[in-house]
């Protein structure tokens, strides 16, 4: 996003809910894995790029999105949204206009 570039708050209609790492203890020294719901908000999605990836002789698909939303504090690099069965991990965080308003998060979507 340039500089000086409006956000329009009216594009923030994509219901999205953000869950962060629950670091239960497995009781072996590790964790579980599990995601905790933190909260349901609006928020833009928008592509932006799409690649191909290979991870233990298999070929997967990784997409780039940026998400858009009111600032939370809250909100960290490590959580992530999900819609439906869709998973989006925040990779970076930014505030567009340095205002406190929104916040915008680099995704990405794995398949």
């Amino acid at each position: 996003m340039r500089p000086g570039a409006v956000i329009d708050p009216g594009h923030l209609r994509m219901r999205l809910n953000l869950e962060a790492p629950a670091d239960d203890d497995d009781g072996q020294g590790g964790s579980t894995g599990e995601w905790q719901h933190v909260t349901g908000l609006w928020a833009k999605l928008e592509p932006i790029s799409a690649s191909h990836l290979e991870q233990a002789s298999q070929i997967q698909q990784a997409a780039r999105y940026r998400v858009t939303l009111r600032h939370r504090p809250d909100v960290a690099i490590g959580m992530r949204f999900t819609r439906f069965e869709r998973v989006f991990h925040i990779l970076t965080m930014s505030d567009p206009d340095e205002t406190g308003r929104y916040l915008v998060c680099a995704c990405e979507e794995r398949s």
